[in-house]
């Protein structure tokens, strides 16, 4: 059954900054950038190439029994690999060497040096593989927040909702959400707009970088937070406010919380909304290269 309306991203060539800055960021849209030079990842890449380049250094990394990882309900363990046997395994469909069961999937998210505080960043975690990847400067260097080095195997999904058969007792809306799909080829870039959902599906061995810029001042975000996940500092100070007030709502017999209730919903509408903006949700704006 059909729940949403699909919609193709679109496909840009030839960006340089200024065509990224005038035509597709103030959009506020994804879109797919296909023939920007990211360096010569595209033809070193190997997984030879890789595995000469990572060596022995252990990595973590995530094992599970099917393809689907679900990072909510977490199917996977955690296991250590070096690093050109976790790219060997990764690029196989039969293992004669596994943790769990001969099809095994694995799944690598590279993390700071101290993954409690520090961003992942490529060039400090895999610094021989950063000569080989150029990241587009479509953006100001005071606003670079992390770049993310993922490995996964065939059919590795990243999600913490199943988007194909959502559970819509828990998500009702989910029926209203677009969809905006697309396939990537080898060196394209997928833009995501901070406040985006989004969602992958691994068709094969895949290589990626995910690079991270701050949508707004650095002070407006948690200090905190390595992942770049958690909601701005003003938005998580106003929903706590906004629980706060509930619970004292709570105070009142049954029709007087709905009335008072839909009045602050009213506020809360005239105050927030704007006409012209999506409803979507991600902290930064996304480059991915796969």
């Amino acid at each position: 059954m059909e729940l949403q309306e699909k919609v193709p991203v679109p496909i840009f060539t030839e960006v340089d900054k200024d065509v990224f800055l005038r035509e597709i960021y103030p959009e506020r849209r994804p879109a797919v950038l296909r023939g920007v030079c990211l360096g010569a990842c595209l033809e070193k890449w190997t997984v030879e190439y890789l595995g000469r380049k990572g060596g022995d250094r252990e990595v973590k990394i995530h094992v599970s029994t099917v393809p689907q990882m679900d990072f909510l309900h977490k199917n996977f363990v955690y296991k250590t690999l070096p690093f050109k046997e976790f790219v060997k395994r990764a690029s196989e469909k039969k293992h004669t060497d596994f943790f769990l069961c001969e099809d095994e999937s694995y799944y690598l998210r590279s993390l700071g040096e101290d993954v409690r505080k520090e961003p992942a960043d490529l060039s400090k975690q895999f610094p021989d593989l950063a000569e080989d990847f150029h990241i587009p400067q479509f953006f100001e260097p005071d606003q670079f927040f992390s770049s993310v080095f993922r490995i996964s195997s065939c059919g590795d999904k990243s999600e913490v909702l199943d988007i194909d058969s959502p559970d819509l007792n828990r998500f009702p809306e989910f029926v209203k959400a677009k969809r905006y799909e697309c396939v990537l080829e080898p060196g394209d870039l997928l833009f995501i707009p901070a406040l985006w959902f989004h969602n992958t599906l691994a068709l094969q061995f895949g290589v990626g970088v995910n690079v991270f810029w701050r949508h707004l001042p650095a002070a407006s975000y948690d200090r905190k937070d390595p992942y770049g996940n958690k909601d701005p500092a003003a938005a998580t100070r106003a929903l706590q406010a906004l629980e706060r007030a509930l619970h004292t709502l709570d105070e009142l017999p049954a029709d007087y919380r709905d009335f008072y209730g839909r009045r602050m919903i009213q506020r809360i509408q005239k105050r927030t909304y704007c006409d012209n903006v999506s409803s979507t949700t991600t902290q930064d704006a996304t480059l991915s290269s796969s």
